[in-house]
């Protein structure tokens, strides 16, 4: 960034050559507005790039009929519902998944399939752009301008508002105000949206569609190996961090999830220790359930109020979803009603970041049942249910090494190989056992194993690392509150079967 005043279009055009530098093409709004020699809009209220968007549907679906693609455009250019966030919703479902289309073969036969609208496998398929000075206007009066537009295959996929932070009243708090007015005066461009961005060249923030000024979050290293360093601008940061093209794929595909509690949906975007955290994880995983690994797949801590079950849900659901895990069986642990309530009710929200609907085991009878398929699901269960009926020798449940049990909490005390006493909704206090180690390894004995902890482990807990192996990535409270710096001591992967290299 220049070394001159910090005004706002320094700002802009600092961002544009970071953007530049991660293969973004860039464009001049005003040159591509309607009338002009670039145009490639017909009108001011059209928040998509048409022609972009058409060639990117040819591109990338040869084997679908032209007809067949106009509908996929229609569905796309028309979301149909009153509600922003439906169209929000019902759009990033046509982004990760495709556009539900259907047309006639030769022999006559009605053909159902799938058009993408952008390829989230291969970042170089599709076409990159970012526009400063972006106008829409949807009501005569509501001319709007966000500074900077970010499309891929024509769709405006996140927006940048920046401020000036020479101005004492143009601060990053005015930026994110400027969006809630972009919303209700150009409500079409935010169909699409999937990040937004918030920054006066000091500070730099990202959240969604839904996110409140308290969850725009920073950014804190680009690769997730160091936070970075103070000397680097926190835009900068962001940039690199997020909208590096693969790493923004992914992001959208394996890391946005749309919540409800009955009244209200929000759209969540992994924070950048989740991120992280997460793919190293998958990383550790991969090695833990190939035929030469241990099954421990290792450790994650992050402290307390750092989002840990959201967490686990992205890590399940990139573990459903990647093709080397074929079609896994995800059993999610606790050892206690209250917290195997919670995090199904977490889970469930997620089931289409699932791609499935998570199930809540009953009983041990119907542990046992949900166990004996040959693959996929997403079981719930406390631990005290793999405990065998007085007297029974304990059966085998599944052989299959793609099993992978997510275990909260874990700590020696709870999940150690000793004799231990638990009471819950359907075991009594007579069902004595050797915990989780052995009674779940007698049943599924080619299952891998992670936990997901908000306490540190004790190195001295033998046991604990026995089972799970080691941290894979810890997020502790210095991180929380320190801003960017150097950080290899705070952001980390210990050596060992949880490196994730």
């Amino acid at each position: 960034m220049s070394n001159g005043p910090m005004t706002e279009s320094v700002v802009e055009e600092a961002a544009l050559a970071w953007l530049a530098e991660l293969g973004y093409s860039t464009l001049y709004g005003p040159d591509i507005a309607p009338g002009e020699a670039l145009a490639e809009r017909v009108s001011y209220a059209e928040p998509v790039l048409q022609g972009r968007l058409r060639a990117a549907l040819v591109r990338l679906n040869p084997h679908i009929p032209a007809a067949a693609l106009d509908e996929a455009a229609r569905k796309v250019l028309h979301l149909d519902s009153p509600n922003l966030v439906e169209n929000n919703r019902r759009f990033h479902t046509y982004l990760i998944d495709g556009v539900p289309v259907e047309y006639r073969r030769a022999d006559g036969t009605i053909a159902g399939d799938t058009a993408k609208v952008v390829d989230v496998l291969r970042p170089d398929c599709n076409d990159w752009l970012a526009v400063n000075q972006f106008t829409v206007e949807e009501m005569t009066d509501h001319q709007r301008r966000p500074d900077i537009v970010l499309f891929v295959n024509g769709l405006p996929l996140a927006l940048f508002e920046l401020k000036n932070a020479a101005d004492a009243g143009a601060t990053i708090k005015g930026a994110f105000n400027q969006f809630q007015t972009y919303k209700k005066d150009i409500p079409s461009l935010f169909h699409y949206n999937e990040v937004l961005v918030i920054s006066d060249g000091t500070e730099a923030r990202a959240g969604t569609l839904t996110s409140g000024w308290e969850w725009f979050m920073s950014w804190k290293t680009v690769d997730g190996t160091a936070l970075a360093l103070p000397s680097m601008a926190q835009l900068e940061v962001l940039i690199r961090g997020v909208f590096e093209r693969r790493r923004f794929l992914d992001l959208l595909r394996h890391f946005v999830v749309f919540a409800s509690d009955g009244a209200t949906v929000s759209k969540k975007l992994a924070a950048y220790h989740q991120y992280h955290a997460v793919n190293k994880a998958i990383a550790c995983t991969l090695r833990a359930t190939s035929d030469r690994g241990d099954q421990r797949v290792g450790v994650v801590w992050h402290t307390q109020g750092s989002g840990k079950s959201l967490s686990m849900a992205f890590y399940a659901g990139k573990v459903i979803g990647h093709p080397e895990m074929a079609n896994p069986t995800v059993v999610v642990l606790t050892d206690r009603d209250d917290l195997d309530d919670q995090l199904f009710g977490t889970f469930a929200g997620c089931a289409a970041l699932l791609r499935q609907a998570p199930v809540q085991a009953q009983s041990r009878a119907h542990l046992r049942e949900l166990l004996q398929v040959a693959s996929g699901g997403v079981i719930f269960t406390t631990i005290q249910k793999f405990a065998p009926e007085k007297g029974e020798p304990y059966p085998l449940l599944s052989g299959r090494r793609n099993i992978v049990l997510i275990a909260d909490e874990a700590h020696r005390s709870q999940y150690g190989f000793g004799p231990r006493v638990s009471r819950t909704r359907d075991d009594s206090a007579a069902h004595l056992g050797y915990g989780f180690a052995k009674y779940v390894r007698d049943g599924l004995p080619n299952a891998s194993f992670i936990a997901f902890t908000g306490t540190p482990i004790e190195l001295a807990d033998k046991n604990t690392r026995a089972v799970f192996g080691d941290y894979i990535d810890t997020y502790d409270i210095r991180r929380r509150r320190r801003g960017p710096r150097h950080g290899a001591d705070l952001l980390r992967g210990q050596a060992g079967p949880a490196d994730a290299g």
